[in-house]
């Protein structure tokens, strides 16, 4: 009888043991936000990556999708990211420069002439490598840096041909120095403010132009308040999938391999409406009324020219063109 009761807490304690030596993953949330609108080509991709995530890890994985900024900005995001909350974010890659410079180089001006070379170079090992960087540095795990939100064009009250015509003009861009010296080097004055704030500031005559993807500019109704859309396509908007390093190490390896595989194959399929919705969502544009320009890019590719020595980025640039095969 004594036997039988040591073997059996012998039993236990073994039990026990391995059971503290394992590691055991609950079911976790992600809770993705974006300060687009729920029919953007990024808010019908995160609600498809929604489904097939949690599908693919029998729950285990639940993403919840925010759009139209309900948590916040998008550098609000990125904060409570990395203060440790289960959030995360589509963000433009240049944000998360003051964590790995050479990011930056995603935002550079005139750099990709086709999504497809974008896609190529965000799989690349040299970009991967420094996503890994990232984690190390910031606290955030990018899953994926193929999500194109479009090109972006000029979006003024008078129309414009040339860098000088932007003289003065203040127009608001996104905070990362990148983009600031996108803007300022082509002749306007860069503003950055949230994206949730711009309609107001442009109607408000806060600021006087600002830069956006056909999408965003349908989807946030700009039309409304601007009266030119001039085609600059001055920086392809490639953006990434990014969340909260403390939720990701949560997950097992088994289901982050899941979901980093469905954020490249999602971010392909939200990139893919892009594509097929922008030049619809600039003739609604223009159906309201205002006026959609193409211009000669040469004297805007010319005066950008030297934003990538001004930031340290061309070695990144020959990297790039060296994966591109260019």
């Amino acid at each position: 009888m004594n036997r039988t009761i040591k073997a059996l807490g012998l039993c236990v304690a073994l039990a026990a043991g391995l059971g503290m030596s394992l590691p055991s993953y609950a079911a976790t949330t992600l809770r993705i936000g974006t300060v687009l609108a729920p029919d953007d080509p990024m808010g019908q991709g995160l609600e498809k990556f929604k489904k097939e995530v949690e599908a693919a890890t029998n729950g285990d994985v639940v993403v919840e999708v925010f759009h139209n900024s309900q948590l916040g900005d998008t550098t609000e995001m990125i904060d409570q990211a990395r203060a440790g909350a289960n959030v995360g974010t589509v963000t433009d890659v240049a944000r998360l420069s003051s964590f790995v410079p050479s990011l930056a180089i995603m935002s550079a001006p005139f750099l990709f002439d086709t999504y497809e070379q974008a896609d190529k170079f965000a799989l690349s090992d040299e970009y991967l490598a420094w996503g890994d960087q990232l984690k190390e540095k910031s606290g955030l795990v990018m899953l994926a840096s193929n999500w194109y939100q479009g090109p972006r064009h000029a979006l003024t009250q008078k129309p414009i041909s040339t860098p000088a015509d932007l003289k003065g003009v203040r127009m608001r861009t996104i905070g990362a120095p990148i983009w600031i010296e996108t803007i300022n080097a082509m002749g306007a004055t860069a503003t950055p403010i949230a994206w949730g704030e711009v309609y107001s500031a442009l109607q408000l005559g806060t600021i006087d132009a600002a830069e956006a993807q056909p999408t965003a500019i349908k989807g946030a109704k700009l039309y409304e308040v601007i009266k030119n859309v001039t085609k600059t396509g001055h920086i392809q908007l490639v953006t990434a999938l990014v969340v909260s390093a403390s939720a990701w190490d949560q997950i097992s390896a088994e289901n982050q391999k899941i979901v980093r595989d469905l954020a490249v194959e999602n971010g392909r399929y939200a990139s893919g409406l892009t594509i097929d919705l922008g030049e619809k969502a600039l003739a609604d544009v223009a159906a309201s009324g205002v006026t959609i320009s193409d211009v000669d890019l040469a004297p805007f590719k010319q005066a950008v020219s030297g934003v990538y020595g001004k930031l340290n980025l061309e070695g990144e640039a020959a990297i790039v063109n060296k994966v591109l095969g260019r």
